[in-house]
């Protein structure tokens, strides 16, 4: 259990003092579901957040391993998502998922330190690869 009393499944990501975690950030709860399924299955924890404001809302930005967020949402895009962090002093890698990504947008999200950036429908076990490389970052 998280001090916020949330739950957590899988074994986490140890990194200095604390248990972190994979963070999903998509408005498309199927989304959500499908990729903490996928993350919790390769022994991992993982967070959901329907949205860039809920995430940033949640005050569990420090404890974010790794993020997976979508490019187009309602409200706060996974881009401002991005800047926002960035300007906050967090360093966490992320990585880029979407149904409309053209080569602009690919450029701008690596060009300001996106680990990656996966076009969907997109192959789980690329999706885990680039996770766990992006948690020995």
């Amino acid at each position: 259990m998280f001090s916020d009393g949330s739950l957590a499944y899988g074994a986490g990501v140890m990194k200095g003092q604390s248990t972190e975690f994979v963070v999903i950030v998509d408005d498309d709860e199927s989304v959500q579901s499908a990729l903490q399924d996928l993350i919790e299955a390769d022994g991992l924890s993982a967070r959901c957040f329907g949205s860039a404001e809920e995430f940033l809302e949640s005050g569990l930005q420090r404890r974010a391993a790794c993020l997976i967020t979508d490019i187009r949402m309602p409200g706060m895009s996974g881009l401002e998502l991005q800047a926002r962090l960035k300007a906050d002093g967090f360093k966490t890698p992320i990585i880029f998922i979407t149904a409309h990504g053209d080569a602009r947008v690919r450029i701008q999200a690596m060009r300001e330190g996106a680990v990656e950036f996966l076009m969907k429908p997109f192959d789980d076990q690329v999706l885990l690869s680039r996770v766990r490389a992006a948690l020995e970052m």
